[in-house]
This record gives C-alpha cells, sequence and structure tokens, in this order.
C-alpha cells in the first residue's frame, strides 16, 4: 500500500494528489498498479476521489485550498528564480535551490521561500553569515521571499538523517542554480532511491554559477588559513548565540534542528522533521485501527 502511505504523507500539508503524483512515490512500474490500489482503497472507503484528487477522509476543501496554492506557486517561482541568482552571486555559494512547500508546487500568504545552498568548504559559516547581514540590513530581516536555512558545504553531501521527510525533501527540490554540484549532490544521496525507485533529475536546464568580480576577490582574499579562521569563529559564535535562545529543545532535538557543524547548518528551531514523521505516524496507527490496515512505520 505504498499509495496510501504518500497520499498520507501529504495529507499532512493538506495537499491531496494526483495519480501521476503519487505514482511517482511508489515503486511500482506500471502506473496502473498504482490506479489499481488507488480503486481498491476507494472501494475501502479509505480514500475519496475529486475531480482529479485522491483525498484521505473527508478533507474535501484540501482540494480547493491545492488549486489556489498552485496558482500563486507559479508566480513565488518567478520571485524564488530571481532571487535565487542573488544569492548565488554571494561570496562561496555554489550551488542554490528552492525546498519546503513551494517546491512540492505550493505557496500561500503565509509562506515563506525556503532556499537550500551548498557552499564551498571551510567557508559554509562566512556564507551563511553574508547571507544572514543581507537579510537582516536590506530586507528587514524579513524572510518571506528569502529564508536562507539549509547549508551544506561541497565537502560532505550526503544528507545524514535518511528518512521519508528527507527522501521527499530531496526529490522534490528545485535545482536552480549550480548544476555540476546538484549532480554531485543527488549522486551522493542515490539512498533515495530506496525509497523512491523512480527518482531522476533533469539539470539540463541548471546555469552553472558565474561571480562577479567584487565577489571573486572576496573569495580570493578569504581562501585561506585566515579565512578558515573566521569561519571557525562565526561557527563558534553563532553556536553559542543558538544555545541559549533554543535552550529549552534537548540535546537530541537540537542535533537535529539546530544542527551546526564545519560543512552543515540548519535552522529548524521548530524540529519540523520531527513533527511531520509523528505526525504521519499518528496517521498510519490510525488507518490500522480504523481499517485494519498495518503499514510500517516511519523513524526520525
Amino acid at each position: 500500500m505504498e499509495s496510501l502511505k504518500t497520499i498520507l504523507y501529504f495529507s499532512i500539508f493538506k495537499y491531496p494528489l494526483k495519480i501521476e503524483e503519487i505514482h511517482s512515490y511508489t515503486n511500482h512500474e506500471e502506473i496502473a498498479e498504482t490506479s489499481n490500489e488507488l480503486a481498491h482503497l476507494i472501494a475501502e472507503k479509505i480514500l475519496t476521489k475529486v475531480d482529479d484528487f485522491y483525498v484521505y477522509g473527508s478533507d474535501l476543501d484540501s482540494v480547493i485550498r491545492r488549486m489556489k496554492g498552485n496558482v500563486l506557486a507559479k508566480k513565488a517561482l518567478v520571485k524564488a528564480q530571481e532571487r535565487a541568482s542573488l544569492i548565488a552571486k554571494f561570496p562561496f555559494v555554489e550551488a542554490v535551490g528552492v525546498s519546503g512547500s513551494l517546491s512540492k508546487g505550493y505557496y500561500d500568504t503565509d509562506s515563506d521561500i525556503d532556499f537550500f545552498v551548498i557552499t564551498k568548504h571551510n567557508k559554509l559559516w562566512i556564507c551563511r553569515t553574508l547571507l544572514i547581514l543581507y537579510k537582516k540590513i536590506f530586507l528587514l530581516n524579513s524572510k518571506k521571499y528569502f529564508c536562507v536555512n539549509y547549508f551544506i558545504s561541497s565537502k560532505q553531501l550526503e544528507i545524514v538523517e535518511q528518512n521519508r521527510f528527507t527522501a521527499t525533501e530531496i526529490k522534490t527540490l528545485i535545482p536552480m542554480q549550480g548544476k555540476v554540484h546538484f549532480e554531485n549532490f543527488y549522486k551522493t544521496n542515490s539512498w533515495v532511491t530506496k525509497y523512491f525507485t523512480k527518482f531522476n533529475t533533469d539539470l539540463n536546464q541548471i546555469p552553472t554559477i558565474k561571480k562577479p568580480l567584487f565577489t571573486k576577490s572576496i573569495e580570493f582574499t578569504l581562501n585561506n588559513a585566515f579565512g578558515n579562521a573566521i569561519d571557525y569563529c562565526l561557527k563558534s559564535i553563532t553556536l553559542i548565540k543558538w544555545k541559549a535562545k533554543f535552550d529549552y529543545l534537548t540535546d537530541e532535538d537540537f542535533k537535529i534542528a539546530l544542527k551546526s557543524t564545519k560543512n552543515i547548518s540548519k535552522h529548524h528551531p521548530s524540529n519540523f522533521q520531527k513533527k511531520v514523521i509523528l505526525s504521519l505516524n499518528a496517521k498510519l496507527e490510525e488507518v490500522r485501527l480504523k481499517f485494519n490496515l498495518v503499514l510500517q512505520k516511519e523513524h526520525v
């Protein structure tokens, strides 16, 4: 029942799916297999079909919500492309992509545009600090169209937390700048195919980043041991600040939600990943109790 688990996952976000979308998340070779599975789930009154969308339970309003969000997402993607081009011009940025709800084709008035940034090794924290300063000074700290909360360096491209949440995020990630580094990123994270066997990417239209002369001069000046020392200091200062600000988090949650190493910077204080997995497992338990259908639970 791979189709059902996918639908349950996206139902957490009130985002019903079409059959082609559902099929892309399954291990079924033929879409007819997915269609038969969905027909069975409808017959068992576990799912409802509304137009082209498959809905878990009776959340029919989610269809209208999705359609409105899809329209707004098209406009937001134009803005995201502009901002991604800007981010790519910053020192030590090697690739930029869009993640979060927009990468799934949804956007509303409460949404942010989330960016995933790959940086040069030993320069992640310099890169992050410059982008955050730009947001605070020139955007008045607004993250509406400039939410830079996940950085990794080209030295450590593998996502350590390998679960359905991170696999879905990688599958739906929209690369916008930095073709070569995204090619390496996807090769390094080929484990995603354990969850979604049909996972593949098309990077033909993704441009290679071209830095302006001013950015190149900054990179040249700091591309040495002195720059490495600055990077280490910025990491240490940020980590001290976060530990004081988010002291209510357990050590385990802090290490996941606010991971801060030489090669990774995450700023997800709400620990959204954990919340989603726990919500999915709750839905799986609900299906077991209501329909006597057992689906394997997911780990954080």
